[in-house]
């Protein structure tokens, strides 16, 4: 029996056809999966096959492969991102019968209308931190509905329609459509600038965070993190106009500008110990610049100070929807990550491969950095294969990226993934920017494959191999497995060449 979920305005979804183009891609296939489990009739169709389009056949859904007019029922409302051109043969039949056609972010809104909607934003972080919420929500029997941009490894999915009233969202700044939602609880992980091919400047960028917290419902609240100087800002700016504000880091309230309290609360991250299986960590909560509750252990499975202040916020977070805080810090304890995020992809030959969608410099520093205590608790190095998202990007923080692959032993660059761009509008940007700014013994060899195999050549027992960035370097795990194990028993690896 379908069960039937209203919106505010009392419209059931059942029955109601929506058409998704794009809808292999993460944020769409969540979407598609939401729309159908709230009993709305979901076709989609993909410019190619893959993964995702094999989970919602499994599921029911008529999805296709290639773009055809002929595929779009009339009834339908037409669900596109922004990557979706008007050119497309399905937006371009849909805009001539006169039919609805909307923003994914703005058909995510209506599948969220009637529940307490959680928006997670930052240029980095978002995944880690919603799906650490979800995971947890879901652990101390809160049945959260979520919409995550990647799959939650102990929840099986990355999408999910609960009984409880939460819903987390993970909401993309990437094009202004995290602007859609009103939220009851944001994060912001940071407001590093990122997007300056949509944004232009980074005054623009702030600009949309703070619309963004100003979209909250009567009484929301903003989590913010003070580790990074946006993320500060924006909680200072919000908290004079007198809205709900809690912040967190690795920091007390007297050490924050103006030394004190910003918002109603701070909760201060302290690692005690930094471990190649995660952190031993606490959180205390501050109310007032000298006065804060009894600290909460805190223990997680996950390396790195950065994941550690995302389960600050989730923290946070669980005590806005009345979690007990040493419930919700049992639950975050548990969480095993998400898909992409340090994902184990396999060892051979001694040398563990791991993959990464870290695709900013901020993020691979940070990545890289947790890479060094798991390589030194293996007592080998940090062998890194990233590959560049997108060419403004490459352009845009080519000198950024290069330290930040100083942090590895080896980098290897290969060619940019242009994603929705392309060569043609950048013809002198490639991944020898990277590489030529990286210090060290970094090189750019521009087919992945070969740089895959090149990096596993120089792998040695004990050593740590990632395969970082959004695009299909993720595939590379298992070509570099490959080279591993193709490799004669003794060969111990090489230099770079």
């Amino acid at each position: 029996m379908t069960t039937t979920h209203e919106d505010s305005d009392g419209q059931a979804l059942t029955g109601r056809a929506f058409h998704l183009i794009g809808v292999g891609g993460a944020g769409m296939s969540v979407l598609a999966q939401l729309l159908a489990e709230q009993g709305a009739d979901v076709t989609g169709s993909d410019a190619s096959s893959g993964p995702a389009l094999e989970q919602l056949r499994a599921q029911g859904l008529k999805v296709y492969v290639g773009h055809d007019a002929a595929a779009v029922p009339e009834q339908a409302t037409v669900v596109v991102s922004t990557a979706i051109k008007e050119t497309n043969p399905e937006v371009a039949e849909a805009r001539a019968r006169g039919q609805e056609v909307i923003h994914r972010s703005q058909a995510l809104a209506l599948a969220a209308r009637g529940r307490r909607m959680v928006a997670v934003a930052g240029a980095h972080g978002k995944t880690t931190t919603s799906g650490m919420l979800a995971e947890a929500l879901t652990a101390v029997g809160q049945d959260p509905s979520f919409a995550i941009g990647g799959v939650v490894r102990a929840l099986g999915s990355g999408a999910h329609l609960g009984t409880g009233p939460a819903f987390v969202a993970e909401a993309d700044e990437s094009d202004r459509s995290f602007l859609n939602y009103t939220p009851a609880v944001e994060i912001v992980t940071n407001v590093e600038p990122d997007h300056l091919d949509t944004y232009g400047t980074r005054e623009a960028f702030e600009s949309a965070f703070l619309d963004f917290a100003r979209a909250l419902v009567p009484g929301g609240l903003l989590i913010s993190c003070t580790q990074d100087p946006g993320a500060l800002a924006l909680a200072l700016a919000v908290a004079e106009e007198g809205r709900r504000v809690v912040t967190y880091g690795c920091c007390t309230p007297a050490e924050l500008p103006g030394q004190g309290l910003v918002g109603e609360a701070h909760v201060e991250l302290q690692i005690h110990e930094h471990l190649a299986t995660g952190t031993r960590s606490s959180l205390v909560r501050w109310t007032s610049a000298t006065t804060h509750e009894e600290p909460v252990e805190l223990r997680l499975s996950a390396p790195g100070e950065h994941v550690a202040l995302d389960a600050a916020a989730a923290w946070a977070c669980g005590l806005e929807l009345e979690v007990d805080e040493q419930q919700m810090a049992r639950a975050l304890a548990s969480f095993g990550g998400t898909q992409r995020r340090f994902e184990d992809r396999g060892e051979a030959g001694g040398v563990r491969v791991v993959d990464d969608y870290a695709h900013h410099p901020t993020e691979i520093e940070a990545l890289l950095r947790a890479a060094r205590e798991v390589a030194a608790a293996r007592g080998g190095r940090v062998l890194v294969l990233f590959q560049p998202h997108l060419f403004s990007r490459t352009q845009a923080f080519a000198e950024r990226f290069g330290q930040a692959l100083g942090l590895a032993d080896v980098a290897v660059v290969t060619a940019v993934y242009p994603a929705r761009e392309t060569q043609e509008d950048y013809p002198q940007v490639t991944g020898r920017l990277v590489s030529e700014k990286a210090p060290g013994t970094a090189r750019y060899v521009a087919d992945r494959v070969e740089a895959a195999r090149s990096l596993a050549d120089m792998a040695r027992p004990g050593d740590l191999l990632l395969t970082v960035g959004a695009g299909d370097v993720t595939e590379m795990g298992q070509v570099a497995l490959a080279r591993l194990c193709e490799r004669a028993p003794g060969d111990s690896g090489g230099e770079v060449a």
